[in-house]
């Protein structure tokens, strides 16, 4: 028997069908389509704005602009996309890379767009209450026709924070503020309205109905939603954060407020906030821990003994912040913090060289963002309104 026909004899006996493959009739889009419905997006963008996207207009925009920039060095994507091409983007020349930042733009290999399906995708999958409720958050926007007032702000809120004046903070839920700002899965927005249409209550049957109501949210990309209050609350407590005040506009505030400095002003002192540099293992194992105090002496020179002092804790200390006062009352607004905070007073004895036991009644425990927006409402008046939450570490309504 020669060797082909015994190999035709082993393909034939098959009874489970092993052999028999049938060419895969998978209904997901290849990489063409991928390709050209991502540059769809750009052609969109052009549509709606007049211009190319750029690479400083929030993360949204610089996707795009990465993925323009990374089909135009790429002359397979280019001769693929040059029918789609209706708006002239492809026909412009790539520059040459001149710094970091245009070679972190330029992504050739496209490993910076979202696009293509990954190892890690899944399909298939019914969708959860929480991705429901992205979906219903990006689809109720809608363009904001007077966004033109709200875009150097937002710019200037994104300074901030690339400059450290602001801080991102871990959201508690119950915490969404009028006025404030907050970051969703990578987009900023501002709060700009809350109008509570619902109390909380109790139904006859014991059941907890929660406060709630309509949100005007203005987001950096200029759209708009009025999305319920209670949904952007949980949609940022799964994947959102916020956004603190800014520090120095803080202390401006606070002069502002408080001081009316002239030549026949006479200052006060300082009021300050310390960390402790403790190496006890009681110590440093509490997180957050603050100090809030006031000095008539510079801060410099009160603390420069606190190793010796049992209301420092019998450490060092690092001065995190310092506000100097006029014309105002400042151990009255240290006993305002003080008594705001009291529930998350340090309860621990401090023993001096002596041997002498100490209670020392000016360590808090609390976020350090969260003691900044304390004084910030102080500033503001806004202070009898809201109570500090020692167990979720948070600031809350009355």
């Amino acid at each position: 028997m020669d060797k082909d026909k015994k190999l035709q004899e082993i393909l034939d006996n098959d009874p489970l069908g092993l052999l028999n493959v049938k060419p895969s009739t998978s209904p997901a889009r290849n990489e063409d389509d991928r390709l050209v419905a991502s540059f769809q997006e750009i052609n969109e963008f052009f549509e709606q704005n007049k211009r190319e996207p750029k690479a400083d207009n929030g993360i949204q925009e610089h996707q795009l602009f990465s993925r323009l920039n990374s089909i135009r060095v790429n002359p397979t994507k280019m001769e693929m996309l040059k029918s789609h091409d209706i708006h002239g983007l492809l026909s412009i020349e790539p520059k040459e890379p001149l710094s970091i930042d245009d070679i972190m733009d330029n992504d050739p290999l496209g490993l910076l767009d979202d696009e293509t399906e990954g190892l890690f995708e899944l399909k298939n999958i019914k969708p959860t209450d929480k991705s429901r409720a992205e979906t219903d958050f990006v689809a109720r926007r809608k363009p904001c026709k007077d966004f033109g007032k709200y875009e150097q702000v937002f710019k200037s809120v994104q300074k901030d924070l690339k400059e450290g004046k602001r801080k991102l903070i871990e959201f508690k839920l119950g915490n969404l503020r009028q006025g404030a700002y907050y970051v969703h899965n990578g987009i900023l927005f501002f709060v700009e309205k809350i109008e509570i249409t619902k109390k909380e209550h109790y139904k006859p049957d014991g059941t907890r109905v929660r406060e709630d109501g309509r949100t005007r949210c203005i987001f950096e990309n200029g759209t708009e939603s009025n999305m319920l209050k209670r949904s952007i609350e949980k949609l940022l407590y799964a994947n959102g954060q916020v956004v603190t005040e800014n520090a120095d506009q803080t202390n401006e505030d606070f002069t502002n407020k408080f001081n009316n400095i002239t030549d026949e002003d006479e200052e006060a002192g300082f009021i300050y906030i310390l960390k402790s540099k403790s190496d006890k293992k009681e110590i440093k194992e509490i997180h957050n821990l603050f100090k809030i105090g006031f000095s008539k002496t510079t801060v410099e020179d009160r603390v420069k003994n606190a190793f010796q002092e049992p209301t420092y804790l019998m450490a060092d200390v690092r001065i995190v912040m310092a506000y100097k006062c006029y014309n105002m009352n400042p151990q009255k607004l240290e006993q305002l913090l003080h008594n705001f905070f009291g529930n998350s007073c340090l309860n621990i004895d401090v023993f001096d060289k002596d041997g002498n036991r100490h209670t020392p009644r000016e360590w808090f425990i609390a976020p350090l963002a969260i003691i900044e927006q304390a004084i910030h409402y102080i500033i503001s008046g806004d202070i009898i309104h809201y109570k500090y939450d020692s167990t979720n570490e948070e600031i809350i309504e009355r």
